[in-house]
């Protein structure tokens, strides 16, 4: 039978598995199976699995639980094995793989960060620097006809906000890197001009979290952060 997989853990691990169920509709049992130093934490796989909020809930529970004793390597939701014997194959025939991933992730989290800026004030802010942006506005405002100026404006805007955006993402990756291992950034989406994931360890989280906030501070009520962790490192695994 088929068989999820939620996560790969030392062997040595603590598995305080009590009272959490694991995915699926009846929820299935979670158990390990051990291949050499390592654990894996599965389950038997449901013939037909969605992303619902109750499977997301179950192998999140799962990751913070075991996130709470020590060093994880979480899965992404959704991953399975033929069987228990294909589990513990892959955990032999790659141990060297996850327990140097595992040493290299040992005392640390996931903080992912989303940032943007209102845009009626990022447009302020341009039209108020841009000698050029504001005499198109100031000419379209006063009656020009010319069909030409409002796509030079737009085309110009467009260009602005993108330059803007990067350099302020830059800005704040700057400001953070000092206090983290590791970053990784995805293409934003929406109004944000950030959407990065960073690698903090214990030892700097403190710093970290301290440094995005006076930084949000310090950028104003136009700015949008939306710090979430800690997390599991799914984005370094």
């Amino acid at each position: 039978m088929a068989v999820y997989v939620y996560s790969i853990t030392a062997d040595a691990h603590p598995k305080r598995l009590d009272g959490l169920a694991g995915v699926g509709d009846p929820p299935s049992q979670l158990r390990t199976v051990a291949g050499g130093p390592l654990s894996a934490v599965v389950s038997d796989a449901p013939e037909s699995l969605r992303p619902k909020r109750r499977d997301l809930a179950a192998h999140q529970a799962v990751q913070e639980r075991l996130m709470a004793d020590g060093t994880v390597l979480p899965l992404r939701f959704g991953f399975t094995a033929p069987d228990d014997d294909a589990v513990r194959s892959a955990l032999e025939e790659r141990r060297e793989e996850y327990v140097q991933r595992l040493a290299a992730l040992e005392g640390c989290a996931e903080y992912h960060l989303k940032a943007a800026i209102d845009e009626e004030a990022l447009l302020r802010q341009i039209l108020a620097e841009s000698a050029e942006a504001r005499q198109l506005n100031d000419d379209i405002k006063a009656g020009d006809t010319n069909p030409d100026l409002p796509l030079a404006l737009g085309e110009l805007v467009v260009n602005e906000v993108q330059a803007r955006h990067q350099a302020l993402a830059a800005g704040v990756i700057e400001a953070l890197r000092p206090h983290t291992r590791r970053e990784r950034a995805s293409e934003p989406t929406g109004s944000d001009f950030l959407n990065i994931s960073f690698l903090v360890d214990q030892e700097h989280q403190e710093k970290f979290l301290t440094a995005e906030k006076g930084l949000a501070d310090e950028l104003g009520e136009e700015f949008d952060f939306r710090m979430h962790g800690p997390l599991p490192a799914y984005s370094f695994v």
